[in-house]
């Protein structure tokens, strides 16, 4: 049995994985690099241990170190969270050849899920539908042009290893077709070690559909519903919500039973994500398969009642599925918000700064899934992603209004965040109505842009005002201790001011 988990991550999923710990009686063990040192997972766990300077390659990503830290931990298992080492088939090996309990697939799942080719000629084994496309690409200028022909432009030229938008290039013209190879070859090998690329005919207006899945070791595989994630700037999520607008259940049950003949054909265990693409008549097409937890799985547990980080806890140790599919059901909608570090006026440019000031939106219905307090100070280090904001309703409408009245109260000060840009989402017609692609943000860009919240200066005067308010206060009590019972100001300057992160 799974007594100390070790958390191979940081930020927000780490948080969110040492809660599950903490509810299912499981010692946590968090690591950290040097500018993480005062972060809220290190704070929240049991315990937590060092592993390296600031850049991941030498600390979240030393396979190493964090195999070595385990084990004078005591560590019996790993979590590695989403990110970093969590779609790694080599640290899945190395961590079972240690000893340890690898909470996820085994290596030669990620192995075959991981690689998009290889992925592809699975998909249609297993009869599920791909995008049509191609097989490794070569430096054959002359017969990549005849692949793309024969496909049809525009295609997509895409990163075997790839994920995250690196490695992806729109082709709309047969003399962008080679240039635009060589640039997704030399993106690729940049960011994953790997230039093997591929082409897929492009889908001018699809929804990015993905299915849920929980797999166990005595080979029960069920889907837990679809995520829509369609809203979408340079294929990075920004909005998710479940179920989707757009799916029809007919379509739904088909796609949701092809998800898991897709996760069966691997032998699939612990939790994963069937990703699709679904053009405007309905057809569906497997995009890709995410061996991991997603960042958007808390509209999922909301909607099923299922905590997704236990279950992948109890799968690992050995525990059949608790349900059979018909006892799986849905409940009401929940939609989730990423919060980012960023300004979107400065075309999302990533930020850094301290926290000044936090204040989380707080109701029925509402669950923040974060790691930042006041004093925090954001480093440019790792990815921007702070929170993540999820309501839920019993229905759409009501879940559109709640997240519209969360993300009104949700106040960060100090550094530049994306929250005003999700509030223009929310209000956006055709989000509102439901009815939107992956092309949302291109569509809206001038409304999105340019909307009438109140902008950021607005915002920060705000807080000054309350700042100032605040501390005419503070002051009249330190006067008025100095003066009655001999105080010292610092002293009781130290005691209204304790800093209490939690």
């Amino acid at each position: 049995m799974i007594r100390k988990i070790l958390v191979a991550n940081r930020g927000e999923i780490a948080v969110r994985i040492i809660r599950s710990c903490r509810e299912s009686g499981i010692k946590s063990v968090a690591i950290y690099s040097q500018p993480d040192r005062t972060s809220m997972h290190v704070r929240y766990a049991d315990e937590a241990w060092p592993v390296g300077p600031g850049p991941s390659g030498q600390s979240y990503l030393n396979i190493e170190k964090i195999l070595e830290t385990a084990r004078k931990s005591g560590a019996d298992a790993i979590h590695p969270g989403y990110g970093f080492l969590s779609e790694n088939a080599e640290f899945a090996r190395q961590v079972r050849e240690a000893g340890l309990i690898f909470i996820g697939p085994d290596a030669e799942a990620i192995n075959a899920m991981g690689d998009k080719m290889k992925a592809r000629e699975l998909m249609i084994k297993a009869g599920v539908p791909v995008v049509p496309g191609s097989g490794r690409l070569t430096d054959d200028e002359s017969q990549n042009l005849k692949i793309a022909t024969d496909i049809g432009f525009p295609v997509m030229i895409k990163a075997s290893a790839g994920g995250g938008g690196k490695g992806m290039r729109l082709v709309e013209k047969p003399e962008e077709l080679n240039s635009s190879i060589r640039r997704a070859k030399s993106e690729a090998l940049n960011a994953f070690g790997d230039d093997s690329v591929y082409m897929e005919k492009y889908l001018k207006s699809p929804h990015h559909i993905e299915v849920q899945i929980l797999g166990d070791t005595h080979g029960n595989i069920v889907h837990l519903f679809e995520r829509e994630c369609s809203v979408q700037r340079r294929h990075q999520k920004i909005v998710e919500e479940t179920p989707s607008p757009f799916i029809p259940e007919k379509i739904r049950k088909k796609m949701t039973d092809r998800a898991v003949a897709a996760a069966a054909s691997v032998n699939y265990t612990g939790a994963g994500t069937v990703e699709f693409l679904v053009d405007a008549d309905m057809n569906f097409y497997f995009l890709e398969m995410n061996t991991r937890l997603q960042v958007e799985h808390p509209i999922t547990e909301r909607t099923t009642g299922i905590d997704l980080v236990k279950a992948q806890i109890k799968i690992a140790n050995g525990e059949p599925l608790p349900w059979k599919q018909k006892e799986i059901g849905k409940s009401g909608h929940a939609i989730e918000c990423r919060i980012y570090a960023e300004d979107p006026e400065r075309n999302f440019m990533p930020g850094a700064g301290t926290v000044l000031h936090i204040t989380e939106p707080l109701g029925l219905g509402v669950r923040t899934d974060g790691y930042i307090y006041e004093g925090y100070e954001i480093t440019v280090h790792y990815d921007p992603l702070i929170s993540k904001l999820i309501v839920w309703a019993q229905s759409r409408e009501e879940a559109v209004q709640r997240m519209k009245r969360a993300l009104y109260e949700y106040k960060i000060t100090g550094v530049k965040t994306n929250i005003q840009f999700l509030e223009r989402i929310m209000n956006t017609p055709d989000f509102v109505e439901g009815k939107y692609d992956t092309h949302f943000i291109a569509n809206n860009e001038e409304f999105l842009m340019k909307g009438e919240n109140c902008n950021q200066s607005c915002e920060d005067l705000a807080m000054i005002m309350a700042f100032v308010e605040h501390q005419s206060h503070v002051d009249k009590r330190l006067r008025f201790n100095n003066g009655q019972s001999g105080k010292s100001n610092w002293k009781e300057y130290g005691r209204l001011h304790r800093f209490n992160p939690f």
